[in-house]
């Protein structure tokens, strides 16, 4: 893990937290892979915040650096599956919905032929049927199959950070990890 990580901002309102964390995951929009190969400097940053080998797949290495950055010690990992402790989730598909999720929430898309949750990226805005999100390790297509079987269609150019608007169809659950 870095050294870099600011202060606690527990005083500050969860508005605030969450502006701020926006304002540091849209920062992030517009870095890309070097050469296709989940490489490049930034995303090296991203890897090594938790730990990670250059080379792997870097979605949840990208929101726990987000998190490092804005201060949080948490969630600090690369594996996606694990960025949804029950704990704080507070929305699922076909399920429980504890709120409705909001800015700076953590989305995540169950795979099929994974059987677990295999991309996840920001909650930028939600409403009745979109998700506009910011998420790492994906491609620029906004493009998606309105089915929730078919949310493996995630890359589809060079993969970068990019800002997105996906069915909320596709997302399967979403975790809030500024309000424990």
């Amino acid at each position: 893990m870095l050294a870099w990580i600011a202060p606690t901002l527990d005083n500050r309102t969860s508005s605030a937290r969450r502006k701020h964390l926006q304002e540091i995951f849209r920062q992030e929009i517009g870095v890309s892979e070097l050469s296709g190969k989940n490489d490049g400097k930034r995303i090296g940053s991203y890897l090594h915040y938790t730990g990670t080998p250059p080379g792997y797949a870097w979605c949840a290495a990208f929101v726990s650096w987000c998190f490092g950055k804005a201060g949080y010690r948490e969630p600090c990992s690369a594996w996606s599956p694990t960025l949804f402790p029950k704990k704080h989730l507070i929305w699922q598909r076909n399920g429980p919905v504890v709120r409705i999720p909001q800015t700076a929430d953590v989305f995540g898309i169950y795979y099929n032929n994974l059987r677990r949750i295999g991309h996840v990226g920001f909650v930028d805005q939600w409403d009745s049927n979109w998700c506009i999100t910011v998420e790492g390790n994906t491609g620029s297509d906004g493009a998606l199959p309105s089915e929730p079987d078919k949310a493996t269609f995630i890359r589809a150019g060079p993969e970068g950070v990019y800002r997105k608007r996906r069915p909320i169809s596709t997302i399967y659950m979403v975790a809030d990890w500024l309000n424990k």
